[in-house]
């Protein structure tokens, strides 16, 4: 995945992609193109948040149903993203400066790539063909999507940048370097079971959340609007 710091290297290519459908594509300045807003920007990822969201719980309800009816017996501590501290209520939240809400975002998707990339070719393994023809699809369309946001948040922290409404200062933390080896371990021990598939899934469907959330309240912190 990329780094921050290269976002700014493809902020062009990428932002022209992202530009509506009704607009044509093509080079900056010329008539009749549009460039995306910060407004733009932030529609996007939050719809890809709030889709991102949705997926992930309609899997992991679907998954219980499934298998068996096991909810709430994980601890915070039970996820491998435990080491990044993450506001607890919208009012914590708020009260985080933007640069270090956006790390808090960019970690959180960053640290759910590989685990999602092994849940999906786990399930694609799986004996359960009944229900993992349905769950696979899903689990590739949510390991797409959190690598896509990432993207996009990025892209949308090095606009914040130019127009100065973030510092140049705005980073994330490495997951490598906030979440212990030994939380990867459940994930990468080579094959996942029934478990720790809906382990990943309670977890991806808790972090989503916030990272839904999140957005929002720096939407509504930098661009104020009704819907805030």
């Amino acid at each position: 995945m990329k780094k921050v710091w290269l976002a700014a290297l493809t902020l062009m290519h990428l932002e022209l992609s992202m530009t509506v459908v009704t607009a044509p594509i093509c080079a900056y300045g010329k008539a009749g193109c549009h460039i995306p807003t910060l407004a733009d920007l932030f529609d996007r990822v939050m719809q890809q948040s709030s889709r991102m969201h949705g997926i992930s719980s309609d899997l992991h309800s679907d998954f219980e149903q499934f298998f068996f009816p096991r909810k709430n017996l994980l601890g915070k501590h039970k996820c491998h993203t435990y080491g990044i501290l993450t506001p607890d209520d919208k009012e914590n939240a708020q009260r985080l400066g933007r640069e270090q809400l956006i790390a808090v975002i960019l970690s959180l998707l960053e640290a759910w790539g590989d685990p999602l990339t092994q849940l999906h070719q786990s399930m694609s393994q799986d004996q359960n063909q009944d229900f993992n023809h349905h769950s696979y699809n899903k689990a590739l369309q949510i390991s797409d999507m959190v690598h896509e946001l990432w993207e996009g948040v990025a892209i949308m922290a090095e606009k914040m940048k130019r127009l100065g409404v973030l510092d140049n200062t705005v980073g994330y933390m490495s997951p490598e370097r906030v979440v212990p080896s030994s939380s990867f371990s459940f994930y990468k021990q080579g094959e996942l079971n029934s478990m720790d598939h809906h382990d990943l899934l309670y977890c991806f469907r808790r972090d989503s959340n916030k990272v839904k959330n999140y957005l929002r309240i720096l939407k509504c912190t930098i661009l104020p609007g009704l819907d805030c």
